[in-house]
């Protein structure tokens, strides 16, 4: 399709208002279904879907605001080449032959792509078929190998296939439940409402916690085990010797389906309470008190996480879990098994299509030739990767030393989010050729494009993607395509039809796709099998409902796996690996911190959707430091003063949050905000690339970093109408945080040296034009600068705060204030509302828009004893309940906050 004459992007859409939608939630490994009910102007409104099996209408914080993040304001909306605009055609022609010309001139794997979790169960399997079968090579990985790749290798070493044994069911039928590694108030919070809804309605249920970090999900928990960084395999290599020396091995089932348990015992023979006690830096007494209730209740879940996967023995630590599970035989009976749960939507749907460079499609082996040749022989492709390709990290250094020459990035933002982040700008940049499909027009790896690709978003697309238990979902488009944004299945496959496979490329639909991927699934005689889908129609596709695998087409279904054996190994047993405690390393000279990296409650990756909502923007809405008040003291750091990192790799600057929920010595910090955001608060530049040996996931849990006090010359606060643009502002700023607001904008900023002109910089700051009235107020003697411009009616354009230290001003009536059709000018100028107008605060509960200092009120006024009762004094936590751990914090500590 070629470009119109005149043509512009459409900026506005229109959908007919109509019944709701059912589709799945574009958030966390969860898969809650979510109904869409289109508002007829471009917009939605969003409900929990009561008929899904994962969250049955339950909804967290963000996916309740995802009518909030539909506007079309940043969105890439037509093919670019350079920085013109061009028609698909031209594009698609370009991208076609950069590829073939590389390949012709350098080789197969001289090309790759980077894919993602966002991506749908029919784009992923797109791209997999491409690289793998039809360029022939392997260099195909995705961003799921910084989340749970270790995971993926923890399965296969265990049970031969990348099985998940159990469901979310397990996590409310068990007796004990261990999260391992797994914040899930923050990072799932419907399983975490599941889980507390199950606990109340057991009591005698318990909750184990291990994660060195004190986090929301502790508020659940009965034990609060609070292991050194790192010390998991030590941890659970040695619950495997007390369960050997307690006599707690199950004889027959470990007979007869598991091989290698006597070298993991061996190898764990060392770990004594005692000895665990040392490397872990837990007493003792709770070390046995743990592997004493473990061993003794028959239906245990062991739920693990990011904390588990993301480190240098990742792999290691999924296996000492395991082993644990497959020695007492724990696995695939209702309430008992180890259970990964995934962070991306569609991170589980990835693996099924061979999406890792590991891999091959339908969880078979790309090192095992009769593997390959029956996936060759299925696609009938001229060729097929003959070995495991580049993974992530791989993967951009070999695009830094030119053996990657043109590289397509799909629905993904490594600029930011992987390790080593200004040696992945350096080889992006060095790159002779780069695509980028994408959603966002700011994201950051967009700026590194030579072609960028408009693609549809959640809410425009039409496909599968497949949740932690297994569960396969639809999401179904209820809005019109924006501009001239396509598929990404359809990018791809008419790439590939343009480099001579047209025929092998040819669907008409998703659905055709998805029974494509299902029959595969049927001849490869593994654990994912979908081929009753294989010969699904249109009509078919539109009416699934969601379903867990397997759905084999002849044969009978299963909830879970293994309990009677059946593993996918040789000879059916599993293996239970050796995982020796590796000693821990000492730290680089001069960088004595422990950087644990992470997420918050309300946003999401790098900010490309979760940003576009001023609500969840309310709760968090800049970066931060954790840091525990010992070592603040010592570093002279007093809460919201900034902090300067340094790593191996690089710097961050970022305000200082200062808590005990981190020990001395340990450090957090969120990974969400990037050059569009907040330049200086990109901690990927911090943290080393070490990666697992096996899985090839790096270890974001553990860099080591200095800390010390950024002693800025002024600090500054400002909110505006317009988008505030660094660009335009008169002088530079060591730091600054932009975020949205209902009306607008606010940025926090930090400077080496104060302006030359306070007005003018103001005035460029907030975007306010030359007619604008200023209010202004300045004292030498302190540093503050105050200003606030008016428009001809008297409306507030926007106002700045600088002072010596943090402003303390209130933001939220501020931002309130930019929608004001007369604010009190008076007001403006002191930074908070008229009169007695309480401030309140960063938004707790963003469900119902109610501030923090508005609940820590209620409580030690109105004496609120438990979350129920602030539910019914304010609606707070009443709703997705994910605000719940941070109110019961508050009534803990209300006597300290009283006072």
């Amino acid at each position: 399709m070629g470009l119109r004459d005149g043509a512009a992007p459409r900026r506005t859409r229109r959908a007919a208002a109509g019944a709701p939608v059912a589709t799945a939630c574009p958030y966390c490994g969860v898969g809650c279904g979510v109904l869409a009910s289109p508002d007829g102007s471009g917009g939605a409104a969003i409900k929990g879907d009561p008929a899904h099996p994962a969250n049955a209408g339950r909804l967290c914080s963000k996916g309740s605001a995802l009518g909030e993040t539909l506007g079309l304001e940043e969105r890439l909306l037509h093919p670019e080449i350079g920085a013109a605009r061009a028609g698909w055609d031209d594009a698609l022609d370009l991208v076609a032959r950069r590829f073939t010309e590389t390949i012709r001139a350098h080789g197969p794997d001289s090309v790759a792509f980077y894919v993602s979790g966002q991506m749908l169960t029919e784009d992923y399997y797109v791209a997999n078929k491409l690289m793998k079968g039809f360029i022939g090579s392997a260099n195909i990985d995705t961003n799921s190998r910084l989340c749970m790749s270790s995971a993926v290798a923890g399965h296969i070493r265990a049970f031969g296939s990348d099985t998940v044994p159990g469901t979310y069911d397990d996590l409310e039928a068990a007796d004990l439940v261990v999260l391992v590694g797994a914040n899930l108030a923050w990072c799932h919070p419907v399983l975490y409402q599941r889980l507390a809804a199950a606990k109340a309605a057991r009591p005698a249920m318990r909750v184990v916690v291990i994660d060195p970090r004190r986090t929301a999900t502790c508020a659940l928990a009965d034990v609060h085990l609070a292991i050194a960084p790192g010390a998991d395999v030590a941890l659970f290599a040695g619950l495997l010797n007390w369960i050997g020396s307690a006599g707690a091995i199950d004889d027959a089932y470990a007979a007869a389906h598991v091989a290698g348990l006597d070298a993991a015992l061996a190898a764990a023979a060392a770990l004594t309470p005692a000895a665990v006690a040392r490397l872990t830096g837990l007493a003792q007494a709770d070390v046995a008190a743990f592997y004493a209730e473990w061993t003794r209740t028959g239906r245990v879940a062991t739920l693990w996480s990011q904390g588990v996967n993301q480190s240098a023995d990742g792999t290691d630590k999924v296996g000492a879990i395991i082993n644990c599970h497959l020695a007492t035989g724990r696995i695939g009976r209702p309430g008992m098994g180890p259970f990964s749960v995934t962070g991306q939507p569609n991170a589980m749907g990835g693996r099924e299509v061979g999406g890792l460079a590991n891999l091959l499609a339908a969880h078979l082996d790309i090192a095992n030739p009769e593997h390959r040749a029956r996936v060759q022989a299925f696609w009938n492709s001229p060729r097929i990767a003959q070995r495991p390709g580049l993974k992530a990290v791989d993967l951009f250094r070999a695009v830094g030393d030119g053996r990657v020459r043109a590289l397509w990035i799909i629905a993904t933002n490594p600029a930011v989010s992987l390790p080593e982040g200004e040696a992945v700008r350096a080889a992006l940049a060095a790159c002779p050729f780069v695509v980028v499909s994408e959603v966002s027009a700011r994201a950051d790896t967009a700026r590194f494009a030579h072609v960028r690709l408009p693609a549809l978003a959640w809410g425009e697309k039409a496909g599968t993607v497949t949740n932690s238990d297994r569960t396969i979902s639809r999401q179904r488009a209820f809005l019109p395509p924006p501009g001239e944004a396509r598929a990404d299945w359809r990018i791809l496959a008419d790439v590939a039809a343009r480099m001579g496979w047209a025929e092998a490329f040819a669907w008409d639909g998703p659905a055709a796709v998805f029974a494509e991927h299902a029959a595969l699934s049927g001849v490869a005689g593994r654990d994912f099998d979908i081929s009753a889908w294989a010969g699904c129609s249109d009509a078919d596709y539109a009416a699934m409902r969601p379903f867990r695998w397997p759905a084999p087409a002849n044969g009978p279904s299963r909830e879970r796996f293994f309990a009677e054996g059946g593993f996918f190994t040789a000879d059916g047993r599993a293996r239970a690996a050796p995982t020796p405690c590796a000693p821990v390393s000492a730290k680089p000279a001069g960088l004595p911190f422990t950087l644990n990296t992470g997420r918050v409650r309300d946003h999401w990756h790098t900010l490309t959707r979760t940003g576009l909502s001023a609500r969840l923007s309310a709760h968090v809405a800049e970066p931060f430091v954790e840091i525990n008040p010992a070592d603040a003291g010592r570093l002279g750091v007093a809460p919201a003063e900034l902090v300067e990192l340094r790593g191996e790799a690089g710097r961050a600057i970022l305000p200082a949050l200062v808590t005990d929920r981190v020990a001395e010595g340990a450090l957090f910090a969120p990974m969400h905000w990037t050059a569009e955001t907040a330049p200086a608060g990109r901690i990927g530049g911090l943290i080393v690339a070490a990666c697992d040996p096996v899985s090839g996931q790096p270890a974001l849990k553990s860099a080591a970093v200095s800390a010390r006090r950024f002693a800025a010359a002024w600090r500054g606060l400002a909110v505006s109408r317009a988008r505030p643009e660094p660009e335009e502002w008169p002088q530079g700023c060591a730091y600054w945080a932009r975020a949205r607001r209902k009306a607008g904008w606010s940025v926090e900023l930090a400077g080496d040296a104060p302006p030359d002109d306070w007005i003018g910089f103001a005035r460029a700051l907030v975007g306010a034009g030359s007619q604008a009235e200023p209010l202004a107020f300045s004292d030498a003697a302190s540093g503050a600068f105050r200003a606030a411009f008016l428009d001809d009616a008297g409306r507030l354009v926007g106002a700045f705060f600088a002072g010596r230290g943090p402003v303390p001003a209130s933001r939220a009536w501020l931002a309130a204030a930019l929608s004001d059709a007369a604010p009190d000018r008076a007001a403006l100028l002191a930074g908070r509302g008229p009169g007695e107008t309480p401030d309140p605060g960063p938004t707790l509960c963003a469900c119902f828009d109610v501030g923090l200092n508005v609940i820590a009120r209620a409580i030690a006024g109105q004496g609120l004893a438990d979350v129920e009762a602030v539910g019914r004094a304010l609606l707070a936590g009443t709703n997705c309940g994910a605000c719940r751990p941070e109110i019961a914090r508050l009534i803990a500590t209300r006597p300290r906050n009283a006072a």
